[in-house]
Formats: C-alpha cells, structure tokens, sequence
C-alpha cells in the first residue's frame, strides 16, 4: 500500500473538520488524556513489576549460595567415575 500524498492528507483533515467541526479541540483533548492514562496504566503496571522482581530476588540469592556443609551432587560421567562404595544408597 503505498504511503499518503499530501493531498490524502488534507482530504482526511477537511473531512474531519466537517464531521466533528467545532468539537474537534475537545475530541482532540480527550484523545490527549487517554493517551496520557494509558501511559500513567503502563507505567504502573511496570513499576509493579519490577517491586515483584526485586522482593523474589532476595530469597533466590539466598537458595543459589551453596551451603559449606553439603557436597555438590556428582551427575553424568562424574558419578560413573566414582568408586562403587561412594555412590549414595538411596
């Protein structure tokens, strides 16, 4: 589709101007503030977010540190090499 010439332009302006005449500013207006709220919407919704990201951030910090107690779990070819006597008995 190719793009508006400026005469599609002043086409479309000349029938808004009979369609909506004197009530133009205030359609114009309130298009404005929902614009406006919209945006106001998004950046709440955003800013909840990111409050959600920061509190789940604190106790996976605390899960990935590894304990100084526990042993790394041996997966794969780690625990093939292992001696037969120090597989874990479940």
């Amino acid at each position: 589709m190719p793009a508006l010439s400026p005469w599609h332009l002043l086409l479309i302006g000349v029938v808004a101007i009979l369609l909506f005449g004197n009530r133009l500013p205030e359609v114009a207006r309130s298009l404005g503030r929902s614009v406006n709220e919209f945006k106001r919407g998004l950046k709440e919704v955003k800013d909840n977010f990111d409050e959600a990201a920061e509190r789940d951030e604190t106790p996976r910090e605390k899960l990935a540190a590894p304990s100084e107690k526990s042993e790394p779990t041996r997966v794969g070819a780690e625990a093939e090499k292992q001696p037969a006597d120090q597989h874990e008995t479940r």
